[in-house]
């Protein structure tokens, strides 16, 4: 009955990580240089102030030449660029 347990659960658990893995895999990369504010602030992490101050940036500055400009953004730290890097694009 305990083997029968385990064995559940490891099954179901490989079925969840599987279906996460295919989702984070379909989820398409958000241009930085011009996601709209909406589009911005869908990403975790990014609110309404954050996307805001992406925006104003681009219009200040210029388009973002690496993903890791980013991080010149008030508010938008390395730690956010690394959990999102694969999420995250220039082109």
């Amino acid at each position: 009955m305990i083997l029968r347990t385990v064995l559940l659960t490891l099954a179901i658990s490989c079925t969840s990580l599987g279906v996460s893995q295919v989702h984070a895999r379909d989820q398409i990369a958000l241009n930085i240089n011009n996601a709209s504010i909406e589009q911005l602030e869908k990403m975790k992490g990014i609110g309404s102030r954050k996307a805001q101050a992406i925006v104003e940036y681009r219009l200040q500055n210029g388009t973002f030449a690496t993903v890791e400009e980013l991080a010149k953004v008030k508010g938008i730290g390395p730690k956010f660029i690394s959990k999102n890097r694969a999420w995250l694009s220039v082109q």
